[in-house]
């Protein structure tokens, strides 16, 4: 079996991540208001204008574990830009780091691939305020297999 068909439509979206072709990325994120803004070979940017009720807690402010997909969705597609046919990669660890509570508004996130080898890669993270500040900062390993 040929390594495309044993992870299906896995090639499939990294092919969309590295080609940059951010119309025709497809996560359930989007349903939340999440959107790619663009996929570079070991970056990714995204924009959350618009966040549903549900992500906003009792005090007025974005839930931390929403955010935590945010970065997710970053980390997600900054690894698949740099995977090459028939690998494949998922969190081995993540580190999130929340200066500063944030107010349901339009937010920007970018991620890079620090470092990549054979079988890990290294990412950084963040995610802005509206006024360009840091509210969230994150690293992240991940596990590369092969098929």
């Amino acid at each position: 079996m040929p390594a495309d068909a044993k992870l299906g439509p896995l090639s499939e979206i990294n092919r969309i991540i590295r080609e940059n072709r951010i119309a025709d990325y497809r996560s359930s994120s989007l349903a939340l208001g999440m959107r790619p803004i663009a996929f570079a070979i070991g970056t990714a940017r995204w924009s959350w204008a618009e966040q549903p009720a549900a992500a906003i807690n009792p005090f007025g402010t974005l839930q931390g574990g929403y955010l935590a997909l945010f970065v997710d969705e970053l980390f997600s597609t900054a690894i698949g830009s740099v995977l090459e046919e028939g690998e494949w990669a998922v969190t081995a660890e993540v580190k999130l780091s929340y200066l500063r509570a944030l107010r349901p508004g339009a937010i920007e996130g970018f991620a890079s691939v620090i470092r990549r080898t054979r079988s890990q890669a290294f990412l950084e993270g963040r995610v802005l305020t509206p006024g360009g500040e840091p509210a969230v900062l994150a690293s992240s390993t991940w596990a590369i297999s092969r098929s």
